[in-house]
């Protein structure tokens, strides 16, 4: 069919498809355009919130860094006030009863510094707590440090003075020991230069008859008494009893020995021990002269030589020998 300038019965319908298409597309458009922008808000509260998060979180991570900052501070400036106390008590016993003293109060400090410092989330307020609390028991330690000074001071004064004390009873101890070295070889002198000087020993036999007359003799057989007799005297001898000791040795040389006359042993300084015949007591008065006269009496004496030795303070003082002789008829 040929073209005209008329329309046909097939455009009215075209024309309502197109427009049908059109608004289609104008509607797709726009649900496009309304999930594009609400996808396109929620990306956007998405980063906001993750922005937001992220903020959150860094402000609680620096909140916690500085919270942990100011808890470790307080920990430091504790254990320094612990290590303080610690070194003062451990090295200076002298302190213990004064910590002990006071360990109510220290105690109670500590208690509660540590209640604070085991505290994860401690404020700010509780820290600052802490801090004053560690000021008081720093406070106390520097009085117990003040004391220790004064204690040390106090210590190297008396060990100044146990020290002068020590040289001067040495010393003393020196000077003892001389004087008693001194005074026992003093009285060692003192004690023989007491000792008697004797002179003028002499020994008489004697016949002692039965009628009270007396005849000096040396004819053995008729001899029944030696009369021993000397002087004693000494400057320095206190006056007082004296002991004398007389040793009489017989012809057989053998020392006379009876109980009936007292014998017995004598330590002498330079002889040894040695028997004694009999012992006498004088009364001496000192710086005098003193005659002494002792007899030795026995029913028999034997021909031969005597021998007479006197013993006093231990020194022979004396000693002297007189001869018996047979004798003849009329003798």
């Amino acid at each position: 069919m040929a073209n005209t300038n008329y329309p046909s019965a097939n455009e009215p319908q075209q024309q309502q498809t197109r427009t049908v298409r059109t608004s289609n597309n104008n509607v797709k458009n726009i649900v496009i355009g309304v999930l594009a922008a609400g996808l396109l808000g929620t990306w956007a509260y998405f980063l906001k919130s993750k922005n937001e998060s992220e903020d959150k979180i860094t402000m609680t991570q620096s909140q916690a860094s500085n919270a942990m900052s100011a808890r470790d501070s307080v920990q430091l400036l504790y254990n320094d006030a612990l290590t303080r106390l610690d070194s003062i008590t451990g090295n200076n016993n002298n302190l213990q009863g004064q910590v002990a003293t006071s360990n109510t109060e220290i105690g109670r400090l500590k208690n509660e510094i540590n209640s604070i410092l085991r505290k994860r989330n401690a404020t700010s307020a509780e820290l600052s707590r802490a801090k004053g609390l560690i000021s008081t028991l720093n406070g106390k330690i520097a009085n117990l440090e003040a004391e220790v000074a004064r204690l040390n001071g106090e210590n190297q004064q008396l060990a100044a003075s146990n020290t002068q004390l020590t040289e001067e009873r040495t010393v003393l101890q020196t000077n003892l020991q001389t004087s008693t070295a001194e005074r026992e070889e003093l009285a060692k002198t003192v004690d023989v230069a007491s000792t008697f000087s004797a002179s003028n020993i002499a020994i008489h036999p004697i016949d002692e008859r039965r009628n009270g007359k007396e005849k000096e003799t040396s004819t053995a057989r008729r001899v029944n008494k030696l009369v021993i007799s000397f002087d004693v005297e000494n400057r320095v001898a206190r006056s007082g009893p004296a002991d004398l000791y007389v040793v009489v040795t017989g012809p057989d040389g053998q020392v006379v020995i009876d109980p009936a006359l007292g014998s017995g042993t004598l330590t002498t300084r330079n002889d040894g021990d040695r028997p004694f015949s009999f012992k006498t007591t004088i009364d001496y008065e000192q710086g005098t002269r003193k005659a002494v006269s002792v007899p030795l009496r026995r029913p028999d004496f034997k021909i031969g030589d005597y021998k007479i030795e006197v013993y006093q303070n231990g020194f022979k003082i004396a000693e002297g020998t007189r001869s018996l002789k047979k004798g003849g008829i009329f003798g």
